[in-house]
Order: C-alpha cells, then structure tokens, then sequence
C-alpha cells in the first residue's frame, strides 16, 4: 500500500493500525533501507510503516508488503512529527519507531517474536520499554566511506555508563527510575556531538495512549513511560543497532577529516544476535526465561 503524505496515511491507513505491533521506520537516505524493513518484518510486526523519500526505489518483495508513505524528513519533519501523529489514531497498540540502518534486537529475537516479547512484556503491567541504542560502524573507512557495511560492522564492547537523570520540577533531584545513558560513538567523539545528543537511551517500543506525546528527546510525557524498570523488579530491555551515527559523523563536513577509522581496542565484530548484546550487558531479559 502506497500513500502519498503522512496525512494520507492517517487518513487511508487506519486498517494498518488496527492490531499492534506496528514499526514505524523513518528513513533519511538510501543507506540499508531494504536490509532494515526485512529486518522488522522478519521479528513479526503486524505492520512496517516506512516513511520514505519519493526518490528512494524499493525492491518489489517489499513494495507488496510494506505500507509506504511519500515522506522527507528535511521537508515533512523528523521521527517525533510522525509518532505524535500516529498515536492518536492507534489505540492502544503496540509501537516501536527506528530510522533506516537501525536494526531492532531483543532477548531471544532469533526464536521468539516480537509480539510475544510484548505479550510478556504487558502481563508485567509494563506500557513501554527501554531500549539502547548501540552504535555500529564499518572499521575500514576508506572502504566504506559512510560508515555502513552489514559483513564489516563493529561495536564496542565496553565504554557504556548511566548518569542520574535530574528533575529540573523538583530542584534538579534524580527522577525515580530514570537514567541518562552513554557510551559508544557519542561518547568517543561527544566533541562533535550536540550535548543533548549524546545519551543512547530511547523508549523505543511503547503503547499507544490518549494524549500522550513523545519528546525530541525520546522520552515521554508520561514519566512512567521513562522508567527502565517497575518499582518491584527488574524487566526486559532491547537494543537498537545503529549505523546512523558512524554515518553522521562521517558524512558530517565538521568531523569528517577528523576521523580516519572508528575501530579502537575496545572494538569487537558484531554478531547480529542477541547473545552478544546480552553478554555484553546491553540489553537484559529481566524475568523472561
């Protein structure tokens, strides 16, 4: 199914939010597009709503089954216009929102599906869901001069931490169960990174709500939907493998020639599976067994 604008979409696209869960997939250039819509339905989403310049050609496997809607970021708005858009006509669905060359991973994605992640997910009377967002980078540059290669991709493997989140309503104290987290490409090179840029976090899979709203920083209006955790014990969290800051910061014109090659000693091949991230503590099943 094709649309021609977002509004299009809210307007002829409601069967495709009928039954959750649903990706959203905003994609800002050509890099990776197919591998990251085959990537989310390949986990099981109900839908894949992808948000895509006219420009950008789509193989034909995809263009049957996908919902596609004309859309440039520059022109249109970001990723923060298009879920607060959506969430007024998607009930009480399921979401999860990503761009293109980010690729979804949690516990166990290779044989369970995304909705019985969820259905898990909800019996512990959680409505969203923490994720990392672990930056992925090509090591050869002069090869791969955006940054993105699928059979060259690298992590790092260690170099992640959490800073208190203030409360700027309560004399800046931490919020309850909230964290600001760091690490990988942001921190390495935070020199040319905007610093409310710099955090990983995002609650990237959450339920649909009357008047709730998301914030350009990937939280929520509801706090309780920022939380990484309820209060009596721990819960699952995912991780959201990105190509998109390596290529940010090298297509950038101001950090371009300051980086010859991403890779360093901490710098590990990645796996594209879950146990990686999961030994590596950057993502955790929580109760799910």
């Amino acid at each position: 199914m094709q649309y021609s604008s977002l509004s299009d979409f809210l307007d002829r696209g409601k069967p495709a939010l009928a039954k959750g869960p649903v990706a959203l997939i905003l994609c800002e250039d050509e890099a990776e597009v197919a591998s990251t819509l085959r990537h989310h339905q390949y986990q099981g989403f109900r839908a894949v709503v992808a948000f895509i310049p006219p420009r950008i050609a789509l193989p034909e496997d995809l263009v049957d089954t996908i919902h596609r809607v004309d859309h440039s970021h520059v022109r249109d708005g970001g990723i923060e216009v298009i879920v607060n858009a959506v969430i007024p006509q998607a009930g009480d669905i399921w979401l999860y929102y990503c761009y293109n060359a980010e690729y979804l991973f949690y516990p166990f994605c290779e044989t369970r599906t995304i909705g019985e992640m969820l259905t898990f997910h909800t019996e512990e009377r959680r409505d969203a869901m923490l994720s990392f967002v672990i930056d992925l980078y090509a090591r050869d540059l002069h090869r791969f001069g955006n940054a993105v290669s699928l059979d060259q991709a690298h992590i790092d493997k260690t170099g992640y931490y959490a800073l208190a989140r203030p409360d700027p309503e309560n004399h800046d104290h931490p919020k309850e169960r909230q964290l600001d987290f760091h690490g990988g490409l942001r921190w390495r090179y935070e020199e040319h990174v905007p610093a409310a840029r710099r955090k990983i976090d995002r609650i990237s899979l959450f339920r649909a709500r009357p008047k709730l709203r998301m914030r350009a920083d990937y939280t929520f209006t509801d706090e309780e939907y920022n939380t990484y955790a309820c209060p009596w014990h721990h819960n699952l969290t995912a991780a959201v493998a990105s190509f998109r800051t390596a290529k940010a910061l090298k297509l950038n014109a101001g950090s371009t020639y300051d980086i010859e090659s991403f890779a360093w000693h901490n710098s590990v091949p990645f796996e594209w599976h879950s146990r990686q991230l999961l030994d590596l503590g950057l993502m955790e099943p929580g109760q799910w067994f």
